[in-house]
């Protein structure tokens, strides 16, 4: 009925004359019962960084923390962590390495002509030969020390000698050659190597390496 209409219509109204009074209201009622607001007042974090800085420099702990970093960086060259899973060679083995991998996708040169094709197998040393013996070694064994330097000799210094142990920089200025480190293991973990010495030639018939991992008697 017309009289029941207008009576929820004033209902209505008083409550969204309440909500609206609540609404403009809430900042004073907010106030006293969360509590007055403050600016932040948190210090800059450069200049809380550079003050902490300026404190250890004057103490002395930051030259101490400079000195102690280059130490660590130099013994890390000096003497890399050795390569782990490597062991000694206790039965000698001869294994063959086939470098050759299939082509993901076309591989074309900026003019856009076709260097290989997706599928085709590709061998590196059809391209780029082994052209140097390469001679993994442990330094802290004297043996294969010695077999290391016997094998560069036999070979007219036609070999790359590679750490998986040891000084690598201290054994170049003893020898007065490159001695290299195969930093993480890669190169051992990539020729499948697991006993030491092993030196790794190049078949060139077959187009593949030969790794010999030998007794250093």
């Amino acid at each position: 009925s017309p009289g029941a209409r207008s009576h929820c219509f004033d209902m209505i109204k008083k409550a969204l004359a309440m909500i609206l009074c609540g609404l403009i209201m809430y900042p004073a009622w907010a106030q006293e019962i969360l509590g007055p607001s403050y600016p932040i007042t948190e210090p800059d974090m450069l200049e809380a960084i550079q003050h902490k800085l300026k404190s250890m420099k004057k103490n002395g702990r930051l030259g101490q923390l400079q000195r102690e970093a280059i130490e660590r960086s130099k013994q890390s060259i000096e003497r890399p962590d050795p390569v782990k899973g490597i062991v000694k060679t206790r039965q000698p083995r001869t294994f063959y390495f086939d470098p050759s991998w299939r082509v993901p996708r076309d591989i074309t040169t900026p003019e856009g002509k076709v260097i290989a094709r997706a599928g085709d197998m590709v061998n590196p040393l059809d391209y780029v030969p082994l052209s140097n013996h390469l001679i993994f070694f442990d330094q802290s064994d004297p043996k294969q020390v010695k077999k290391a330097a016997e094998i560069i000799k036999r070979f007219n210094g036609a070999v790359k000698p590679i750490l998986v142990a040891g000084e690598p920089l201290a054994l170049t200025r003893q020898w007065k050659r490159q001695v290299y480190f195969d930093q993480s293991g890669h190169l051992v973990m990539r020729f499948g190597i697991k006993q030491v010495p092993a030196l790794v030639s190049q078949e060139v018939v077959q187009r593949r390496l030969r790794i010999d991992e030998m007794k250093a008697e």
